[in-house]
């Protein structure tokens, strides 16, 4: 069973750490905004339904973690390994021979809007 007040804490939390208000998060799981605050204030427990639109929103967020606070938020995830010199230069050596061009950076971006800048030294 759900603890609504811990529950409440840790929607409060994912609010904080993605700097958004209630009114925003409601409007990215795709639910009305006052059932946001109605959780948020504790006079309604979250639905399935409700619980599988936040994992299914933010990928940082542990459904263990969500529903009883085992776990860590944000989610460790492997952190995209960095690009040395010797994998730059494999990736240059697949392109023909007669290619005069070489790879200097590469940019990967992600679906939360932030990104890494690999540049070669």
């Amino acid at each position: 069973m759900v603890n609504i007040d811990g529950f409440s804490n840790r929607i409060k939390e994912i609010l904080d750490y993605n700097k958004l208000t209630a009114s925003v998060f409601a409007d990215k799981i795709g639910v009305q905004r006052s059932s946001i605050s109605h959780i948020l204030s504790g006079r309604n427990k979250p639905s399935l339904d409700f619980i599988m639109k936040v994992i299914n929103s933010f990928e940082d967020v542990d459904i263990y973690w969500l529903l009883n606070g085992s776990g860590s938020f944000p989610k460790k995830s492997k952190a995209p390994s960095p690009i040395s010199q010797s994998n730059i230069s494999l990736i240059s050596e697949e392109n023909p021979p007669h290619s005069a061009k070489k790879i200097n950076r590469i940019v990967v971006f992600y679906n939360d809007g932030t990104f890494d800048d690999y540049i070669k030294q």
